[in-house]
This record gives C-alpha cells, structure tokens and sequence, in this order.
C-alpha cells in the first residue's frame, strides 16, 4: 500500500512544475491492491447502501435508475445544482424520501453521517472535488469516467483511494463489469491474446461540438439561467474551474466539448474503448504521443476530427505496442482485411454515438461508429465498445481457432451492483480509481497534445515532459480557484 505523504513530499512529487505520480503503470497499481475482499464500510452488511445522488439527470439518471433498480441501495439524497430539470425531477419521484440538495457541501455538513457512498455523475472537470471531499468523509465512491479532467487530479484521487482501502471507488466504465472483460482475461490467460503490437479504437459519431465555429475570439456570452437556478448555483456548478458566465452551451450537458470542462470524445469513448486493453496489456503511460491530424484545431473546443498516436514501451515479456486513436465523422480509420466477413455484436443497452436508433442500425448495414482492432503477431481482432465481445478476423480464421477458445464465466454482477456489494465487504470493485487512473492519465497526454499540435516525449519515470515546457506544464493545469484548495490535499 501506497505510503502516506506528508504535504511538504506531496509538493515535491506532485507540484505544479512535474505532476509526480506514484501510479506509473496498471502493472505498479496491482501490486498494491489488496487480495482479500476490503472491509466493509457499512455497520451491519445486511442492510442497503445509503447512497447519495450527486448529478440526477442524464447520465447521472441513467445510473440513479441502475442503483435504484438494483434493491441494493437506498437513496438518501439527491443533489444537483438544477434540481428543477426534467432529469432531476424524475428521479425525485423514483426516491421521494430523499433529502434534497443544490451544494454537495452542504449536504456533506447536514447529513454526512448518514451516508455510505455517493455517485458522482456531473460534469469532467467538477468529479475531482465532489470525490475528494466524500473520501476526506470516508465515503465510497461511484464516479462516472473519465474519472477526472487533469493528469494531476488523476493522481491525487488514486493515491486517496489507495490510503483508505477500506472505501470503495468504481469508475464508470460500465463494460469493465461485461463479457469482454471477463473474455479479455479468459483470451489472454489461454494465450489467445498475446504478443499484442498495435490497436486502432475509433469513435466516428457526431459530437455536439461539431457545428460550433472553431475562430471564436472569446467563451460565449452570457445569459439567463435555467429556471430554478441561482448565480449561486452556478457558482456551485463552475466548482474549481475558472469563472464562466452561463451559456446553455455548457450546462446542460454541451460541457464535454470544452477544454475547460470536459476531455472530447478520447476521454468520453476511449474510457468505453480501451481500458481492458490498457488494464490487462499492463500498458500504463505512454513514452510517446503525436498527433498525426487535427481539423479545427483552436483555444476553446476540441477539434472536428482528431487522429492520435500513442505509444508505449515493451513490458516483460510483452512487445511494444502503438494505439492510434481516430474521432471525427468523416475521421474514418484504416480497416482490415477480412474486417467486414464476422459481424460483431452490440452492446444494445448503450446508446450508439450520434444517436442512431438500433433498429436502423440492423434494418442498415453500415460501418461501425465507435470500436476497435486489436493487432497481435498471430491474430486480429474486431471489437466494439463497453462490454461488447471480441471476435478473431476474418471468419475462416475465426472458425479455425474456435475450438482453442476458452469457456468465458459470466460476470457475476453488473458494474452497479459490484460497487454496491463492495461496498458491503463482499466484492471488490472491477474499475478502482488506482486501476483507471493511468488510463485517465493516458487521455490527458492525448489532450495536451493535441493542443500543442506538436509529438511529446514522456518520461515514464520522472512523469514529465521533457521536450515542451509549455505541455509539461498542463499536466497540471490552472491552480484551483481561492477556496478550493483543500481538496487537493490527500
């Protein structure tokens, strides 16, 4: 387990100048996870979770209702800082005896004790204080990927969950509790995924971004807020970030698109795309990141279309291996032969990028919007996104190998119900901040890349950047804003 650092080593190693990080790679964040089952944070595991919402509409209502659904949880509070949205509100109805709040810190001082965990489901820039504030209170934590916006924040969340074992964290990626996890690790035991070189992952739906106009001088203007909301509120919501007058082009939910908010389509679909990837290639951080295309590139929002190459050092007995990242809709990257002859499955409980409706989908044949190809010395293979399955390519070869596959166990929970029953003592979670934190650090490289449109050269070790001051120094971003700096202290 990870040694506590006092504040004077923590500067040192995780200053604004370096960012150090203690979790290097998925390999280093294993060796300190815990082999038994953590103890339980609740008196008296028989009884349900209380848990408070905060984030309780959109994605924040998809898991609400994942939570409540699963007879697991009880609903205690519900906090968002637009609790008359149509989201919120039907989710109120969902859990009626829930204490209402607009400020997380609020309801932290008014009823902290009466909570066990939290689902943090709001905007990318806002997860790191809402989680470090309710692991400072000795909270669980569900928070939904990327985790959180910045290399630095990445880092400080992983090494909070690992001083305090005994609460729970899960990253919102879904899938890591699906049938390709368990395939992943059932393939590549068996040795059916190994020797891995390359990976091309894609996310090739329109983005709400997309039609704004890349030669903006300046943050759009101001205007009224949403009925219900205070200025307080959106000052709630604004959170560590640098002041921005509401426009309904961030709230609610157009903030991805922006860098001070959000971490694009990488951070939003390569968190659904590569983390088994990135966790069970034992990847960690990548030597080298180039951007190879950029459309639109300016000072606000991310670009229409993106390509990226990643690429990370051998391990073991594992050869190096480069993952070329594409987004964009007409951003379509190169295919296989042999891709087309196996259709892959879906999976059909996540909505397609763009908003196509499943039943168009099958009725059209079409290229697929989001996924991935993995390239090994021996095989190819076609996959999706969030727990869709892998399928060795092209069919001959599929049908050749398909009596050297391994039996594939079911997951024995979804992504909801494994935070829940850690929670409890009695599983451990499947996508901990110490384990997705070097992915979301891996996003962040990405970003800072893109934006300075040049290759970056990353020093494993020393966590830096070495051939641009400018990049090295996002790896940290902008100081908090005065009154925010306590959560930064682990």
């Amino acid at each position: 387990m990870a040694e506590k650092l006092s504040r004077l080593n923590f500067l040192r190693t995780a200053g604004m100048a370096a960012s150090g990080v203690v979790l290097g790679s998925s390999t280093a964040a294993k060796a300190v996870v815990p082999e038994i089952v953590p103890s339980s944070t609740i008196a008296g595991s028989a009884r349900k979770v209380n848990l408070a919402l905060i984030g309780a509409a959109h994605q924040g209502a998809s898991d609400a209702k994942q939570f409540i659904n699963s007879g697991l949880a009880n609903i205690v509070a519900i906090c968002d800082v637009d609790l008359d949205s149509k989201g919120c509100q039907d989710i109120i109805k969902l859990a009626p005896k829930a204490k209402l709040f607009r400020d997380f810190r609020v309801m932290f001082d008014k009823m902290a004790g009466d909570i066990d965990a939290v689902q943090v489901a709001i905007p990318d820039f806002a997860h790191f204080p809402v989680c470090m504030a309710a692991m400072q209170l000795g909270k669980s934590v569900f928070v939904e990927k990327p985790m959180t916006r910045t290399f630095l924040e990445a880092d400080i969340m992983a090494r909070m969950a690992l001083n305090n074992p005994k609460l729970a964290t899960q990253v919102g990626n879904q899938g890591h509790s699906g049938e390709q996890y368990f395939q992943f690790i059932a393939w590549k035991n068996a040795g059916i995924i190994k020797d891995v070189t390359s990976v091309t992952a894609f996310m090739n739906g329109s983005r709400r971004w997309h039609p704004y106009d890349p030669n903006i001088k300046k943050f759009p203007e101001a205007q009224p807020l949403p009925q219900g909301m205070t200025e307080q509120d959106w000052d709630t919501w604004l959170t560590t970030a640098a002041w921005h007058d509401f426009n309904e082009k961030y709230h609610p939910g157009n903030w991805r698109g922006w860098y001070d908010f959000g971490l694009g389509a990488l951070g939003d679909w390569g968190a659904h795309i590569l983390d088994t990837i990135h966790e069970f290639l034992d990847l960690g951080l990548p030597y080298e990141v180039e951007p190879l295309h950029i459309k639109n590139l300016n000072d606000f929002f991310f670009p229409l279309e993106t390509t990226l190459r990643f690429r990370f050092p051998s391990r073991g007995d594992m050869p190096p291996v480069e993952i070329t990242w594409y987004d964009g809709v007409k951003n379509l990257p190169p295919l296989p032969e042999g891709y087309d002859t196996v259709t892959a499955t879906v999976d059909n409980t996540i909505p397609p990028p763009g908003g196509v409706p499943q039943q168009q989908q099958r009725a059209t044949p079409r290229r697929p919007q989001s996924g991935k190809v993995i390239y090994s010395k021996d095989l190819t293979f076609k996959g999706g996104t969030h727990s869709a399955p892998l399928f060795i390519i092209p069919e001959a070869k599929a049908k050749e190998m398909s009596s050297k596959l391994p039996e594939v166990p079911e997951s024995p929970s979804n992504h909801y119900v494994n935070f829940l029953k850690a929670c409890m003592g009695q599983e451990k979670t499947r996508s901990p901040f110490e384990i997705f934190a070097p992915l979301s650090q891996v996003f962040s490289l990405g970003i800072i890349a893109m934006r300075r449109n040049k290759k970056l050269i990353f020093n494993r070790d020393t966590k830096e950047i070495v051939n641009d001051r400018f990049a090295n120094s996002m790896l940290t971003d902008r100081p908090p804003r005065q009154g925010w700096e306590s959560y930064y202290k682990i």
